[in-house]
């Protein structure tokens, strides 16, 4: 039987098993994860990219101890919003980080209303949008 240990020093080998099932269930958007003391793993496309990984947003987690979401300025990920959580021990010490391409931080509501207008006349052109046939009131 194999025996996989989180830790502060788990190795890549050691957080793949997790950090690949993680990434099947998102529906393979990339993972990353790396403990305290070793480097970590990234995985994209149901394969592990890099068994040597570091990233900025994981080291600040873990050196903060908090989730974070953000849009990294630099590193694999830059420009690209991610989510990045600690892996904590039983007395809530970080001991390592995960963390995921955020697909939700690509969609920002307040800027999709500003724009609302121009996309409905994009979408629509001049005529009435939706067409009065078409309103959900006509379909009552």
């Amino acid at each position: 039987m194999h025996r996989y240990s989180l830790s502060c020093s788990a190795e890549a080998g050691d957080l793949e098993p997790f950090v690949l099932a993680v990434h099947e269930m998102i529906h393979r958007l990339p993972v990353t994860a790396k403990s305290a003391e070793k480097d970590g793993i990234r995985v994209e496309d149901g394969r592990v990219i890099d068994r040597h990984y570091t990233g900025p947003v994981l080291l600040e987690a873990i050196a903060k101890n908090i989730t974070i979401k953000t849009t990294p300025s630099s590193g694999t990920y830059k420009g690209v919003p991610v989510t990045v959580s600690p892996i904590r021990d039983s007395e809530g010490n970080a001991i390592g980080a995960i963390g995921i391409v955020d697909i939700t931080g690509i969609f920002d509501l307040a800027t999709l209303m500003e724009h609302q207008s121009e996309i409905i006349r994009q979408v629509c052109g001049k005529d009435p949008c939706p067409l009065p046939s078409e309103q959900s009131g006509s379909r009552r």
